[in-house]
């Protein structure tokens, strides 16, 4: 009955969807002068008679012509007004579904000096390399934080991590008044500050984060920058936002800003704390190592050798993620003189997250065929904190020196609670990491054309682990061992330190030479015991399960790059030049290996015209093996997981072939994006495996050839004859690799997904706006059998800005997967939050309720090539929660 109700629920809603967005009135025309030119960039709106409201605004193109949407009925009045124009109004009446040409001729008007003239600010204008978006032509009412904000801009993608994507490319940083403060850990900033401050988005293409290098460098990065209204710049402002539940379990929610963007100084605090599942700060990751993508040393890092983790099902987080979070930021920017800034990042984020699911996974492996049942309670403890500084010193006005030092600690505890095939087991784990980064640049613009730089880095960091498992599961691999317990202790430490010298120079065709000579030093050692216990006393450390490994590896290098430019065209020629020299150690092993390659690439870009871009390139690529790849005992990775490096030194090769074609600009209202890569690993890391139904153990082997192909797309639109914006996107992956399993030889696994979707979002100056969307995914797995899945999300959210005071926003989903359980495959969610303006800009009420059809477990099934899994976790219950924000 509930599921009828639910179904009938969205029909319905789905049919008001359909009544308010397409029921509406075109109007349209051409504009002239009086000797009949046509007279692009002219404000036409129109406003309700006796009223100052714009109900609907656009203006002409560059043949003067207009058009405008509306689902408002009566008398209005019709206004077009330009710059040394009079201004021209029109009374007209409008009626549902009906078309009407109206032509307007303006008459000359001269300005004098003394003359203000108001005009309509344009939604979009484009500078160049530079696209201004006007912040409050999509807002709509309903916007918290920036992240909201920046999700209704038409050729913006935001994740739910909170990374930000134009087309295919991830934007580098969000800056605040020209000033960066997280690099790419910008999700900080975006999920926090309040959306009401931001006057306008710019977005820089071609985007240089060196003032130096600017019109030298070949730059594809893309950074946005928020400018702020007019009465927040030079002035301390902030905002509270404070929530806590009614007629629910206790939850809360807290939120504050506080900062300062003076010409001198700059300053940012926030603070979130909160129980109902917000992701306060994205991912982590990316706060914690950003940095130039090119920067010497910027992919380095050790990991984690065990864990224990709760697999996400396709939900939002704040659906599955019971958390306790506590996060303090404070960021600020000093210019110190004319000639140095210092900037200073410091944040603590404390969280507590339980997790709670159950399921099987069934195995099909040479004739074997068993089932593992899980019962499952995980809870996480974190605390992460990261101190940086940043210094900048100009040198002169063609020198630069750059500084930047940062420290990062942290720590985790981790408990689960585990009924394992009908045995309760309990399992430990603490996690310290520690890690120390420290680099420094400098830059000189020997002319307009040419830049020499120097650059050094040094990060030292380390991953200590202890982990404990009352149980013992592992008769069949340490027979006659009387143990009831294990434990493993564990450390992956990694030092790293290089150096690099760049030379850039660009010839007045635009073509580029870059040349780059360096040398990188790492140095891992990774350690690691098994120890089995009877009664708290160790019985045994097996062998061939303790490690004690010292990996180096001296890498010197000489890249050299040309980008010549023909007319249209842009040749490109990259070759990577390596000197490598590796040494391993372990107990049983001591090696050095000395090795000479080269990394080629050819490249082609076509610029058709301003709209069409086409680029091609294919590659060779020789990469070294890694820590984590050459140690040779065994170490656990999980309760039931055990896996062995090679013992031994590894280059992997491999060749890809790019195809990637750009359609459309800002200016005509389209964004497009289409990818083909093909890519051959002709060696690759795979496993040689024993499973088991209390464990597998797992051999990494090397195997060659491993194909894999992905095709893309991804399209933006405008379509103004509804007053919105279209998304479509589609993606394939295939890939056809090798595994063993149970000596079951080298056996063909075929991977194969694919997804597709479309979402289309209003942009309405009226009372309703809404955002609607789909989206399907197919996974495929095969081996000597076959398993498919395809599953489904569909999502409407609807926006109702009655007044400048009262706004309603309802958001509903349904989920559905085509899997085993046909009863139980299809799962639906509506949140809805009302919220009451007392004051604007200053004062806010809100009232939100989350999960309303208290939807409390859900389900969702996945492929591997060796078994089937059902996974049922459990989800936040529905609550309600009372808000107030007050912004000063």
């Amino acid at each position: 009955m509930l599921h009828c109700i639910k179904s009938l629920f969205f029909r319905l809603i789905l049919l008001c969807t359909g009544f308010s967005g397409f029921a509406q009135t075109t109007l349209s025309g051409v504009i002239k002068d009086t000797v009949g030119t046509p007279l692009p960039a002219v404000s036409v709106f129109i406003k309700p008679e006796n009223s100052q409201a714009i109900i609907a605004f656009t203006s002409t193109d560059s043949k003067g012509h207009y058009q405008l949407t509306t689902s408002k009925t009566g008398n209005f009045i019709l206004n077009a007004k330009a710059l040394s124009y009079k201004a021209t109004a029109f009374p007209i009446l409008l009626s549902e579904n009906e078309t009407i040409i109206k032509d307007i001729i303006l008459q000359d008007a001269p300005t004098t000096l003394n003359e203000v003239i108001i005009q309509s600010e344009k939604a979009i204008t484009i500078k160049k390399d530079t696209i201004i978006f006007n912040a409050d032509s999509f807002k709509q009412g309903n916007e918290t934080v920036v992240e909201d904000l920046l999700k209704k801009i038409p050729g913006l993608t935001i994740s739910e991590d909170g990374k930000i994507k134009v087309g295919d490319k991830e934007v580098e940083k969000v800056m605040v008044e020209g000033d960066d403060f997280f690099e790419k850990g910008y999700s900080l900033l975006t999920k926090n500050m309040s959306a009401d401050a931001i006057d306008k988005v710019e977005l820089y293409q071609k985007y240089s984060s060196n003032r130096l290098l600017k019109g030298i460098e070949n730059s594809d990065k893309i950074a946005l920058n928020l400018t702020l209204r007019e009465d927040k710049k030079l002035q301390w402002f902030g905002n509270m936002s404070a929530g806590y539940g009614a007629v629910s379990e206790n939850r809360y929610s807290l939120r504050t800003n506080l900062m300062s963007f003076g010409k001198k100084n700059k300053y940012y605090f926030l603070t979130n704390l909160n129980n109902t599942g917000e992701d306060a700060i994205g991912d982590i990751a990316s706060l914690i190592y950003s940095g130039d993508a090119d920067a010497i040393g910027n992919n380095e890092s050790t990991y984690s050798l065990l864990d224990i983790s709760a697999a996400q099902p396709a939900l939002k987080l704040k659906r599955i993620n019971f958390n306790n979070a506590e996060l303090v930021s404070l960021n600020s920017i000093f210019k110190l003189s004319d000639k140095v800034k210092m900037k200073t990042i410091f944040f603590l984020n404390q969280d507590e997250n339980d997790y709670f699911r159950n399921g099987f996974e069934s195995f099909h492996l040479n004739g074997t065929a068993f089932t593992n049942t899980e019962s499952y309670q995980l809870s996480k403890k974190r605390l992460t904190g990261m101190g940086k500084i940043d210094l900048t010193y100009d040198i002169s006005k063609t020198q630069l020196l750059e500084y930047s030092g940062k420290y990062n600690s942290g720590s985790e505890k981790n408990r689960s609670d585990l009924n394992f095939n009908a045995i309760y087991t309990h399992e430990n784990l603490k996690t310290t990491k520690t890690l120390i980064d420290q680099k420094i640049k400098y830059t000189h613009k020997i002319n307009d054309n040419e830049a020499f730089l120097i650059s050094g880095r040094y990060i030292g960091e380390s991953r200590p682990q202890d982990y404990h498992l009352n149980q013992f599961f592992y008769e069949g691999l340490f027979p006659g061992i009387p143990s009831d317990n294990i434990a493993q202790s564990s450390e992956n430490k990694m030092q790293f330190a290089g150096f690099e010298s760049h030379y850039m120079n660009k010839r007045n065709n635009g073509s580029l030479l870059e040349l780059k000579l360096g040398t990188t030093y790492r140095k891992d050692q990774l350690f690691s015991g098994l120890v089995l216990n009877a009664h708290n006393v160790v019985v045994a450390e097996p062998e061939g399960y303790q490690n004690a490994t010292d990996y180096i590896s001296n890498d010197l290098y000489f890249t050299t790059k040309y980008h010549y430019k023909f007319r249209n065209y842009t040749f490109l020629a990259n070759a990577d030049f390596h000197q490598l020299h590796n040494a391993l150690q372990t107990a049983t092993i001591q090696t050095k290996q000395s090795l000479f390659f080269v990394n080629p690439r050819l490249g082609i870009e076509w610029e058709i015209n301003k709209t069409n871009k086409l680029l091609a390139s294919y590659s060779i690529n020789t990469s070294n093996s890694g820590i984590l790849d050459v140690y040779d005992q065994y170490v656990l990775t999980s309760f039931r997981n055990f896996i062995k490096g090679t013992g031994s030194f590894n280059q992997l090769q491999s060749s890809s072939l790019l195809l990637n074609y750009t359609l459309g600009n800002w200016s005509k209202n389209f964004l497009g994006n289409g990818y083909i890569m093909y890519s051959q690993n002709h060696d690759f890391f795979t496993t040689n495996s024993i499973v088991t139904p209390n464990y597998s153990l797992s051999d990494k082997i090397l195997v060659k050839d491993r194909n894999m192909l992905g095709i893309g797309i991804n399209a933006d639109r405008y379509l103004k004859f509804i007053t919105s914006n279209l998304k479509l996107n589609m993606g394939y992956n295939q890939s056809n690799y090798k595994n063993s399993v149970n000596d079951s030889g080298l056996r063909e696994v075929s991977s194969v997904s694919y997804n597709y979707g479309a979402e289309l979002r209003s942009g309405f100056r009226n009372i309703y706006n809404y955002h609607l969307g789909a989206n399907w995914s197919v996974s495929e797995i095969k081996t000597n059998i076959k398993n498919t899945f395809t599953n489904s999300m569909f999502f409407m959210d609807h926006n109702f800005n009655f007044n400048s005071k009262l706004n309603l926003e309802i958001k509903t989903e349904r989920y559905y997967f085509g899997a085993i359980d046909k009863s139980n495959n299809t799962y639906y969610f509506m949140d809805v939050e009302a919220k009451y303006t007392a004051k604007q800009n200053k004062l806010s009420f809100s009232v939100s309720g989350n999960n309303l059809f208290n939807t409390t477990t859900f389900r969702n099934y996945s492929v591997s090539d060796i078994s089937i899994s059902s996974t049922e976790y459990r989800l936040l219950p529905r609550y309600v929660l009372l808000k107030m924000d007050f912004r000063f």
